[in-house]
């Protein structure tokens, strides 16, 4: 199980340009990334590697649905799930940074009624979740992430 401090030690994605953006948000507590465009939140979220137990981070795009904050494994609408879902899914219970706060979570997938909801606030958000969802076959989930800490 990953805490908030694990967001300073985690290892960062292999995608060059994700790992370069959450060390800025991670360096500046947020004021560097956590608007990544224009109307685009990101978080950065800390999970436990299902094979390696160690922490892993990446940033993503996120929404809201009350208290609980909304992310997509979209990972661009490859055949595959990303690995921060599939660490999830292994260990549900990850760190994230919003901002400046830091906090604890419980993620899950969200079921079909919340998904049929939530995609398409999300894809106000980031309108290319819509193309990714037509470029695979693969159910993209929505993850809900719940405070816990």
């Amino acid at each position: 199980m990953v805490d908030t401090g694990d967001i300073d030690r985690a290892q960062d994605s292999p995608a060059g340009w994700v790992a370069d953006h959450v060390r800025r948000y991670v360096e500046t507590g947020g004021a560097e990334g956590h608007e990544w465009k224009p109307g685009v939140p990101t978080l950065v979220l800390a999970t436990t590697g299902r094979r390696s137990g160690q922490p892993r981070r990446t940033g993503l795009i996120y929404g809201r649905d009350g208290e609980d904050f909304v992310v997509i494994a979209s990972k661009g609408g490859a055949p595959e799930h990303p690995a921060w879902y599939t660490n999830l899914q292994a260990d549900p219970q990850a760190a994230i940074q919003v901002g400046e706060d830091r906090f604890q979570v419980l993620a899950r997938t969200a079921d079909v009624d919340e998904k049929a909801r939530l995609w398409p606030q999300m894809a106000r958000v980031w309108p290319d979740y819509d193309t990714y969802m037509r470029k695979t076959d693969r159910d993209i989930p929505v993850v809900l992430l719940q405070r816990t800490a």
